[in-house]
C-alpha cells in the first residue's frame, strides 16, 4: 500500500484513513468485487493500532459504505450505488469542514456539566433569578398595551427604543449619540461577531488583553484574524505595548473591556484611556469598547467610558442589558459612526432580519422607568454583597494558598493559585464535589489561574462552593 497517514496533521490517522478508502472505492482503486484489506494487515501496514483501523471500518460502516461479513471479511456495500437504499451524508467531515469554529471544549464541558447537573455554579457570567428586575418586568407587560407592530422593524432596531438608549447613555455614561447611530443587536455577543465579520479581514491583525473574555473566542480564528495580546496589570493594559504591536504587527483594531474587565476585574486607569485613545487617532486604529459592566461600580464612583472621552469618532462603544437586567432579553447595542453602523446593519438584516419587536418594547419602557434606577442601585448593592462574601471564603478555606485583586465593580474576581497544580484535573475533582468555575487558561497565557464570577449564586451557595474548591485544590 503506497498510502501513508499524516502523523503530524491535527486530523486523526482513523479518520485519514476512512477518507483513503472513501476515496478509493470512489475511484476504484477498491474495486467491488473484492474483499478490502482486514484489519490486522491495514494495522501492520501502516505501522498503527488494529483499534484504529477498527475505528475507520466503523465510521465507514455507519455511511453505508462497507459491509463486514463474519467469515469472509470485510466488503464495498452492495447497495452503495443503488437506488433502493441511499447513501448517509458523512455527517463529522461536514462539522469539521465548517469554517465556523466550535468553542473550546473545556469551555463546551463547563457549560454541559451546568446544565446537566446541580452544581453551585461560579462560572457563568449570567445574574441569578433574584437579581432580575422580575416585578418591574411583569408590570411592564400587564399594564402597558404593545404598541408596536409586530412585522419586521427598522434594520437598525426600533426607533423608539434607539432614541431611549441615546438618552440613557448620556445620562449614565457621558455619551453623545443619536438614534441613527445606534444598531440593536441581540446582546454584547452578536455584536462583537458583526465587528469581525464586517470590518476585518482574513490575515488582520488585532490586539486584545490578556487575560480577556476574548482571549480564546473562536470568532477570531473562523475569520482568519491574527490576535496579539496586551497584558494586564492592576491598572489595565500599558499604552506603550500597544504601540509595539503596532509598529510590529499593524494592528486593525483594538479590543477593549476597561470597565471592571472579564476576568481580571480591573478599571483601566484614566491616564490609561487618555493614552490609547491619542494612540487610535495618531494611528487610525479603532477601538472596540466592551462594556458591560461599568454601571455596576461599588464604591459609588461614575465610571468614564472610553467613548465619552472620544472626540474623534474612533471607539465602537458595544453595551447591553445582559449583564445589568436579563440575559433573556437578548438586548444590545452598538454605537459607532453613521457608515458602519449601516454596515452593521446590513449585515444584522441578512441573519436575522432585524432584531424581535416584542423585547424591544420590554426594553424600551424599562430603560425609561423608575424602576430602572431602583434595580441599579438593588443590583450593585447585592452584587458587592456577593463580591465580600467570596473574599471572606478564600481568605477563611485558602488564604495562604491564593492571591487576588478586590474588584470595585463587576460580576468577577482573578484569583491565582500558589501552588502548581494540574489544570484540568482540578477542574475535574471540582465538579466531583458539585462546583464549577472558569479555568484560567481559557481567558489568558499566564499559568496558575481560576476565574470565580460571583452574580450567579447567593452568599450562602458562595461560601460551600469555595469550601468544595478548596477541598478539590487540597486533594491533588
Amino acid at each position: 500500500m503506497d498510502w501513508k497517514p499524516d502523523r503530524k496533521a491535527k486530523k486523526a490517522i482513523y479518520k485519514q484513513l476512512a477518507e483513503y478508502i472513501e476515496n478509493g472505492i470512489a475511484n476504484g482503486t477498491f474495486p467491488p468485487d473484492k474483499p478490502l484489506p482486514s484489519e490486522r494487515y491495514l494495522a501492520k501496514e501502516l505501522h498503527v493500532n488494529r483499534s484504529t483501523v477498527v475505528s475507520a471500518y466503523d465510521e465507514l460502516e455507519s455511511n453505508g459504505l462497507i459491509q463486514r461479513n463474519r467469515g469472509s471479511g470485510t466488503t464495498i456495500s452492495k447497495d452503495i450505488w443503488g437506488i433502493t437504499k441511499k447513501r448517509i451524508p458523512s455527517w463529522n467531515r461536514y462539522i469539521e469542514a465548517g469554517s465556523f469554529l466550535p468553542n473550546l471544549p473545556v469551555t463546551q464541558r463547563i457549560r454541559k456539566e451546568a446544565v446537566e447537573h446541580k452544581l453551585i455554579n461560579l462560572a457563568s457570567g449570567e445574574l441569578s433569578e433574584d437579581l432580575f428586575p422580575l416585578d418591574s418586568l411583569r408590570q411592564i407587560t400587564a399594564s402597558r398595551s404593545f404598541i408596536g407592530s409586530l412585522g419586521y422593524d427598522h434594520p437598525q432596531g426600533n426607533h423608539i427604543l434607539r432614541e431611549t438608549i441615546t438618552k440613557h447613555v448620556k445620562q449614565f455614561r457621558r455619551i453623545e449619540s443619536d438614534p441613527s447611530s445606534i444598531l440593536i443587536t441581540s446582546g454584547a455577543q452578536q455584536a462583537l461577531h458583526l465587528v469581525v465579520q464586517c470590518l476585518l479581514k482574513p490575515g488582520d491583525a488585532v490586539a486584545l488583553e490578556d487575560p480577556s473574555y476574548s482571549y480564546n473566542l473562536p470568532i477570531f480564528k473562523s475569520a482568519g484574524i491574527h490576535p496579539y495580546f496586551l497584558s494586564v496589570d492592576k491598572n489595565g493594559i500599558n499604552p506603550d505595548e500597544l504601540l509595539t504591536l503596532h509598529k510590529k504587527h499593524r494592528i486593525k483594531m483594538i479590543f477593549l473591556n476597561p470597565s471592571f474587565q472579564n476576568p481580571t476585574g480591573t478599571l483601566l486607569h484614566e491616564k490609561q484611556r487618555k493614552a490609547i485613545l491619542e494612540i487610535s487617532s495618531e494611528h487610525g486604529i479603532p477601538v472596540v469598547e466592551d462594556d458591560p459592566y461599568s454601571l455596576t461600580s461599588f464604591t459609588g464612583e461614575e465610571v468614564t467610558t472610553l467613548k465619552s472621552m472620544d472626540i474623534h469618532g474612533n471607539v465602537l462603544y458595544i453595551s447591553s442589558l445582559s449583564k445589568i437586567v436579563a440575559s433573556g432579553l437578548r438586548i444590545g447595542w452598538i454605537i459607532g459612526p453613521k457608515p458602519v453602523i449601516e454596515r452593521l446593519s446590513d449585515a444584522k438584516q441578512q441573519i436575522d432580519f432585524g432584531h424581535a419587536s416584542f423585547t424591544q418594547w420590554i426594553a424600551n419602557d424599562f430603560l425609561e422607568s423608575e424602576s430602572f434606577h431602583s434595580h441599579i442601585n438593588h443590583l450593585v448593592k447585592e452584587l458587592e454583597k456577593r463580591r465580600d462574601q467570596i473574599i471572606t471564603s478564600l481568605n477563611f478555606y485558602l488564604k495562604e494558598q491564593v492571591e487576588f485583586s478586590i474588584p470595585q465593580g463587576g460580576i468577577h474576581l482573578w484569583c491565582r493559585i500558589k501552588k502548581d497544580f494540574n489544570e484540568m484535573q482540578l477542574l475535574e475533582e471540582s465538579i466531583k464535589r458539585g462546583v464549577i468555575y472558569v479555568p484560567g487558561s481559557t481567558m489568558g497565557s499566564k499559568k496558575g489561574f481560576v476565574r470565580f464570577t460571583f452574580a450567579r449564586e447567593d452568599e450562602e451557595s458562595i461560601h460551600e462552593g469555595i469550601k468544595r474548591f478548596a477541598e478539590a485544590l487540597n486533594s491533588l
